[in-house]
């Protein structure tokens, strides 16, 4: 008996229809921290040849000052997406006086929280407000956390294929944008049912400095490798652990990805829901923010997800408002380590891998998650983060006992078909490739990249931090022998130019005191 996916998948195998595969889009954000030739955090602000982090469209920073942050512009290639990256590499490289980009997800060596610079934004209000969010997170969660680097992939399918499925499904009756809503959440759906595989696929941070701990990590529960460096033999990803993004007071959260409303409903309620233990840590000290607010959430983004709904919004718009609104625009995948061996912290293959990934998940049948399946599903994914590597590991699938490695290969096998039609939507042979690049890894662990990490700090000797630095200094070496054209270099200058002035007209143009401006802004619905 044909399922529905089957269905759906011989709706996109007529040729008329592959322009609606082509149509994919594709953004990376790519966080890396700066640090100096002793494998130490910067202490330096932003580069002045970067421009402002504030209003520059393509380089920023994340939680703090030294964790630069790439943002390539929307490409419906994936080349055009990693080639518009790497020419960000090449020009920050140019331009950090010294310093080195980071190969790691996890930190260099950390000396305390004074050693943590908290990234700044100057002194418009809504720069202000970003410095104080990441104030916050630092009374909350720590600072050390704020030095996690990882790799944001957003994905968007075209019009022409939400229109496709609407007209397929008989119901042109619901409008295009509530459509396409449900289609994107129906995607996140799946996506927390098997990011799993993804972790085991592409986790990258098996091993962390003990630096990264107050204690030293003698409470951890990690293993010693050497006289600084931590890990777990079988784990994937310590960045997506309980020891990274991660936290206990956001357990209690129950955000639901089983409708748009929901979604937007329980975000909006956990940013005004009081939670004590930020209470304690008051709003202000000495007439100075402490955090925005003392609620569960400061803002959307506090929620560490693996994957969210994403709309751009507005100038001043709150993100829940514009997805209320306007509907879901992209989602953003969260949960992708930094691939240290890879210049750009990932290839093409694994971005191809991705889109025949997410295709997947909007084509499969996605019924709302139930509180037993989202216990299962987030069991799953923190079992991989752990263990995926251990020999027979095993997850659940609708109660049931399944091996990693089978389950894994049989969701490989149904996706084929997509890698396929991909290929000849956009005339490649990349997307089956990288689908038979992920069929080896599941064959054979030692190909993952938390696997190669370990193999290589035990076979070479080196510390987590020593062997960071090196890739790190030869990634470096990459970027400056495929120098930028005089053309780009010039218009790299250019944006720079333009993001300083922008902010200074901000900071020039607000009228409003910061206290109004941030109860306005709370209060907006």
């Amino acid at each position: 008996m044909a399922t529905e996916y089957q269905d759906l998948l011989e709706l996109f195998q007529p040729r008329a229809n592959h322009s609606v595969l082509h149509g994919i889009c594709h953004g990376i954000e790519r966080e890396s921290l700066r640090v100096t030739s002793d494998a130490r955090l910067s202490q330096k602000r932003h580069p002045e040849k970067l421009g402002r982090a504030l209003t520059h469209p393509y380089i920023t920073t994340d939680y703090s000052e030294a964790l630069l942050e790439f943002i390539t512009p929307v490409h419906c290639r994936i080349d055009d997406t990693l080639s518009f990256l790497e020419q960000l590499h090449q020009y920050a490289n140019q331009h950090i006086d010294g310093e080195l980009l980071w190969s790691g997800s996890m930190p260099p060596l950390l000396e305390g929280d004074d050693s943590i610079p908290i990234a700044h934004y100057g002194s418009s209000n809504i720069g202000v407000m970003k410095s104080i969010y990441r104030e916050g997170l630092w009374h909350r969660y720590g600072k050390p956390m704020q030095t996690i680097a990882g790799i944001h992939y957003n994905f968007s399918l075209p019009e022409a294929f939400w229109a496709l499925l609407r007209q397929y499904s008989g119901q042109e009756e619901i409008n295009v944008q509530d459509f396409r809503s449900a289609g994107y959440f129906s995607l996140i759906r799946n996506f927390l049912r098997y990011s799993w595989l993804l972790m085991y696929l592409f986790g990258a941070s098996p091993a962390v400095s003990r630096s990264f701990f107050a204690d030293g990590g003698a409470q951890s529960g990690l293993q010693s490798l050497d006289k600084d460096s931590l890990y777990l033999p079988y784990a994937t990803s310590l960045r997506m652990s309980d020891m990274g993004y991660s936290n206990h007071a956001q357990s209690s959260l129950n955000i639901c990805y089983n409708t748009l409303e929901d979604y937007v409903d329980s975000l909006s309620s956990a940013i005004r829901t009081p939670y004590p233990p930020y209470e304690a840590i008051g709003l202000k000290k000495n007439g100075q923010y402490l955090q925005l607010n003392t609620n569960l959430l400061q803002i959307e983004n506090e929620y560490y997800s693996t994957i969210r709904p994403k709309r751009i919004a507005r100038s001043g718009e709150k993100p829940v408002t514009a997805l209320r609104n306007e509907g879901v625009e992209y989602v953003e995948v969260r949960c992708l380590d930094i691939n240290p061996f890879e210049p750009l912290g990932l290839n093409e293959l694994d971005a191809h891998f991705l889109d025949i990934f997410l295709v997947y998940c909007s084509l499969q049948g996605s019924d709302p998650i139930d509180a037993d399946e989202c216990a299962e599903a987030s069991n799953n994914f923190k079992t991989v983060v752990m263990e995926g590597r251990r020999p027979g590991v095993a997850l659940k699938q609708k109660g049931q006992s399944v091996v990693l490695q089978d389950r894994g290969l049989q969701l490989l096998d149904d996706m084929s078909p997509i890698a396929e039609m991909l290929d000849q939507a956009n005339e490649s042979s990349t997307f089956v490739k990288s689908l038979h690049a992920q069929r080896e890894k599941l064959n054979d662990a030692s190909l993952t990249p938390s696997a190669q990490l370990l193999n290589t700090l035990e076979t070479e000797g080196f510390s987590y931090i020593e062997l960071m630095m090196s890739l790190s200094e030869k990634h470096a070496k990459s970027f400056s022998g495929h120098g930028l054209s005089d053309e780009r270099l010039a218009y790299f200058e250019q944006v720079a130019q333009r993001s300083i002035a922008d902010q200074l007209a901000r900071e020039n143009n607000d009228r409003t005191d910061f206290d109004a401006f941030l109860q306005a802004y709370m209060a907006a619905e």
